[in-house]
């Protein structure tokens, strides 16, 4: 079960370095971002996140704080959610910069989140 929870870790930090690489090298642009990889980088986050605390709890028996758990699982579900909305704006040829910029700036939050609250 280690092996499990260190390949979701490495898993989970590629999902954040998708999500929050795109936000930094393309936060100054005003058309053209990189939506798909912020998306694919949520889903990422969320999932492994999620599957992080199932096997941490369930086998190697950790005991995590749940209020900061929760907390981080409505920020990543922010994330998230701008991803999609961002996807679905550039589809439709409507401004894409402000969802872009909400899950960018919300996942370093949950970074902050994650490193802070001990």
């Amino acid at each position: 079960m280690q092996l499990l929870q260190s390949i979701l870790l490495a898993l989970h930090i590629l999902g954040l370095a998708a999500i929050i690489g795109t936000f930094l090298v393309q936060m100054r642009k005003d058309d053209g971002f990189a939506v798909n990889l912020v998306l694919g980088g949520a889903i990422t986050q969320v999932l492994t996140g999620i599957a992080l605390v199932g096997v941490g709890e369930a086998a190697l028996d950790r005991d995590y704080n749940m209020i900061k758990i929760g907390v981080k699982l409505v920020l990543a579900l922010v994330v998230l959610g701008a991803a999609i909305a961002a996807v679905v704006a550039e589809k439709r040829g409507a401004r894409v910069k402000p969802w872009f910029h909400v899950a960018g700036g919300t996942a370093i939050v949950n970074v902050l989140v994650a490193v802070i609250w001990r």
